[in-house]
């Protein structure tokens, strides 16, 4: 079991690499011409930015914490059986707006010991904004305090909704049909992380989506939570390895936004 000082030490160790690692994947952002671009499904891209801005990651690591697993989204898990904890990363969450010039992406790290997330780093190398928060240690923005929104109900803000194509249209536009006759208003930026650590800051009410992988959204959902905020128990039924539905929101909310599922109007 890791103490407290060394999951310290991993906090502040992935502070100063999810910076450089955002220095690398703005480098491939300036130049997205000359990026080879590939695909890996239905709107599900990936670059060579991706690649290897997380090997970046794993190989700094691997090197400084050799006896913790890693599970990233490009190059996949190793060792996960019987190790200290477990780095989760997606290298460029939002692959389709960085593919596309836009600054809705970033980086992704969680750590994770069993199915305790103690660590989470999202961090948006466009905008310098990094999102942190440490279990038991409170959530930030560029190292200032951040706190959920005190919304009451889904008028009083926005809600963001996710969406992939590993569900069904009708699934979402349920999800949507209810947001918008209830009152709420509606965002998308391409990038669950981004969109969750909003929802910690409180830009947004909340957040909810049928299916997101564990890389996604692990490092967002202890920024939320250490924020005050509210999730789903994430990590259910295998969710680390096969993701999960998520619906994240401001407290007084999030009963409601979780009731945003209900098929309670019928699809034309």
């Amino acid at each position: 079991m890791l103490t407290e000082q060394q999951i310290t030490d991993r906090f502040e160790f992935g502070v100063r690499l999810i910076h450089d690692a955002g220095a690398v994947a703005a480098l491939y952002f300036k130049d997205i011409d000359a990026l080879t671009i590939e695909s890996k499904g239905p709107q599900d891209m990936v670059s060579e930015a991706d690649r290897n801005t997380e090997i970046l990651i794993r190989d700094r690591l691997k090197a400084r914490f050799p006896e913790d697993a890693f599970f990233g989204e490009e190059t996949g898990a190793s060792a996960l059986e019987g190790a200290n904890g477990i780095w989760v990363v997606d290298p460029i969450d939002g692959t389709q707006p960085f593919v596309s010039g836009l600054s809705d992406w970033c980086i992704s790290i969680a750590f994770l010991v069993g199915k305790s997330p103690e660590i989470g780093l999202v961090f948006n190398p466009i905008k310098d904004e990094l999102f942190a928060a440490q279990k038991g240690h409170g959530a930030t923005l560029n190292g200032k305090p951040i706190y959920c929104n005190k919304g009451q109900t889904i008028k009083d803000g926005v809600v963001s909704v996710g969406y992939s194509m590993r569900f069904p249209p009708e699934t979402t536009l349920t999800i949507m049909r209810n947001l918008l006759e209830g009152g709420g208003k509606y965002h998308r930026n391409g990038s669950a992380a981004l969109s969750l650590c909003y929802v910690a800051c409180s830009r947004l009410l909340g957040y909810i989506e049928p299916h997101v992988n564990s890389w996604d959204c692990l490092g967002a959902l202890t920024i939320i939570t250490e924020a005050g905020g509210q999730t789903n128990d994430f990590l259910a039924d295998e969710g680390l390895l096969k993701g999960n539905r998520i619906i994240a929101a401001a407290p007084a909310v999030y009963k409601e936004i979780e009731g945003l599922f209900e098929a309670q109007h019928r699809l034309p």
